[in-house]
């Protein structure tokens, strides 16, 4: 029979032994955002701490990502504004599609607050974040001649497949990831 001192010598080393958890996706993205964010912050003139940040700095940090965007966005004039398919290039900007941007506020709002930030003092869940999301989502879809519509939630339906909507299987959802 093992003594306690031996037990417990034994389930040290066992643990010691298990492989280390591999952090999620998600996880590992919200990581390289709010790096990325706090570099960001580190390169204004002048450098800008992170307990200074407030919403507009991160309004500024959302257009500068602008730059690296890889989603047409026809402006007014253009012939092509309002066509969901182009039948020809322009000279339109590239710009972060709404989607990725609300993403993106999502993980950094997450991580703010993971990283000792308050909720109450969280510049990612402003007001004018949201505003400025909504604007960018209403443009991009003017833009592509798509209305965006707030997708309603379906009531789950009680048939003999166990409620199962069968709408609501992969196979006949469409996803836009433009």
């Amino acid at each position: 029979m093992s003594s306690p001192r031996d037990r417990g010598k034994s389930f040290t080393e066992s643990s010691g032994s298990e492989p280390p958890v591999t952090p999620s996706r998600y996880e590992s993205q919200k990581r390289r955002d709010w790096n990325t964010f706090g570099q960001y912050l580190k390169n204004q003139r002048p450098p800008v701490p992170m307990s200074h940040c407030s919403c507009n700095h991160v309004l500024d940090f959302l257009r500068y990502l602008d730059q690296f965007g890889k989603t047409k966005v026809h402006v007014f004039g253009c012939m092509f504004y309002g066509q969901p398919e182009p039948p020809a290039p322009c000279t339109c900007p590239l710009r972060q599609a709404w989607g990725s941007l609300d993403a993106l506020i999502g993980r950094l709002r997450a991580a703010y607050e993971e990283n000792g930030g308050s909720p109450e003092t969280n510049p990612f869940a402003s007001g004018a974040i949201r505003v400025y999301l909504r604007e960018v989502r209403e443009c991009q879809a003017k833009a592509r001649g798509i209305p965006y519509k707030k997708k309603q939630k379906k009531k789950p339906t009680t048939e003999m497949s166990g409620g199962r909507d069968d709408s609501s299987s992969p196979s006949s959802s469409s996803f836009n990831f433009s």
